[in-house]
């Protein structure tokens, strides 16, 4: 996400996916961790790149180096035929080619279409920004009379996050079976201590995303997954996007994560001792496609491709799924450093970038074996998604410097400018 700050299971440097730790996948921040015996990286295939358009001579360039089991570029300025580019390692191939087309799991970004779904409830005036949580969850959430929806969408509410749970944490990794609930979700978070006060700072929680959903449900009588098709992917033709709630099974892109031996080096102090991905072993690397994804739902759960969040990300700025008055309230921000107020900020559930190329709107999200990054511009008409199949395969030092290389310059081409990295023009 200069650096920002996060907690837990979800960002890193600003304009940059990069899950730096455990901790930090679907939900925080970090920094680096020390080279380490990260998994080491295989000769990758040929990439395949879909479009020839300026600086994607570049971009696939800079896909080759970015050291992880495969990647996803798409970028689109608006101006023609978006580029496309699908990277793999050599050693992923049997489990099948990756295509700029194939679904993965979005992470985090997935608050970014549960926050347009309670504003779109906010502005038919069935929920209002102000309700308190009890209002809706009665009983659920310890102080729940001074925590406010607003609260929750901007992550301001002061709530642990439950992936910080050790409970839920063994589970994520796939160490545990277990099949979490949303309210034992809601329970293993709440079960922790407040960080501080309710409306004091901003800190991100994948807490409130799970009692937004929980809002959601209660509010309309329908399953979270049901909400998510009938008001966003039907409307906006997102045939290959939906909530992995269990209900409904496609074949994904791969993921993968460095197994126990070269995973270990990488995670940061408190992780408790043995975390490891479980899932078919692929050399140092385990395959954590079918991990247990019961702890995402409404935190990261949504599956999709990076056409169809392209698609998503231009309807929701240009206006086609939110009135103006809720858009504008969806991108007031909050600082996510008090120390840099005008770096990179969050609103309701959509996050203000700031790469060195320009400011961007959009979302950044990590599951396991899968770390995202889809952006646009402020009218919607540019595009970009960064899909990555893997989280920790992105966290040693010179792979998050290939892979932030890879972020900022396809943020340049979204933008029609220069790449980050390109010397300056002779004109």
């Amino acid at each position: 996400m200069a650096p920002c700050t996060v907690s837990p299971f979800r960002r890193r440097l600003p304009g940059v996916a990069l899950a730096l730790t455990l901790a930090a996948t679907l939900t925080g921040t970090a920094g680096a961790p020390a080279e380490a015996a990260a998994a080491p990286p295989a000769a990758p295939a040929p990439s395949r790149v879909t479009a020839a358009a300026p600086g994607s001579v570049r971009l696939a360039e800079l896909a080759e180096q970015a050291v992880a089991p495969g990647v996803v570029v798409r970028v689109d300025d608006g101006r023609g035929r978006p580029v496309e580019i699908a990277r793999q390692a050599r050693w992923t191939v049997p489990d099948g080619e990756l295509t700029a087309s194939d679904r993965v799991r979005m992470g985090s970004n997935s608050k970014t279409m549960v926050a347009t779904l309670v504003l779109q409830l906010v502005a038919e005036h069935r929920l209002a920004l102000g309700d308190p949580v009890e209002e809706w969850l009665p009983g659920l959430v310890p102080h729940g009379r001074s925590l406010t929806l607003r609260m929750l969408l901007q992550h301001t509410s002061g709530l642990f996050n439950y992936l910080d749970d050790p409970g839920v944490l063994r589970s994520f990794t796939g160490q545990d079976s277990h099949r979490w609930t949303p309210v034992e979700l809601l329970t293993a978070g709440v079960r922790h201590s407040p960080l501080f006060a309710p409306g004091e700072r901003f800190s991100y929680s994948n807490t409130n995303y799970v009692a937004l959903g929980l809002v959601l449900e209660r509010a309309t009588g329908k399953h979270l997954g049901d909400l998510i098709q009938q008001r966003i992917a039907r409307p906006l033709g997102l045939s290959r996007t939906y909530l992995d709630d269990g209900r409904r099974q496609e074949r994904l892109a791969h993921g993968y994560e460095p197994d126990a031996a070269h995973l270990g080096p990488l995670l940061p102090p408190g992780i408790p001792a043995g975390t490891a991905f479980v899932g078919p072993a692929r050399g140092d690397w385990v395959d954590t496609t079918h991990v247990n994804t019961s702890t995402l739902w409404a935190a990261g759960g949504v599956v999709s491709t990076a056409f169809d969040w392209a698609r998503f990300d231009a309807a929701l700025m240009s206006g086609k799924l939110l009135p103006s008055a809720q858009l504008e309230q969806m991108r007031t921000t909050v600082p996510e450093d008090p120390k840099a107020p005008e770096g990179n900020g969050y609103g309701l559930g959509l996050r203000k970038v700031v790469f060195p190329c320009g400011t961007v709107w959009g979302h950044d999200g990590q599951a396991a074996g899968y770390s995202s990054e889809t952006y646009t511009d402020a009218s919607g008409r540019r595009t970009l998604s960064v899909l990555t199949t893997s989280v920790f395969g992105l966290a040693a030092p010179a792979s998050a410097a290939a892979h932030q290389a890879l972020v900022n310059d396809a943020v340049c081409a979204m933008l029609g400018k220069p790449g980050a990295a390109a010397p300056p023009s002779n004109d």
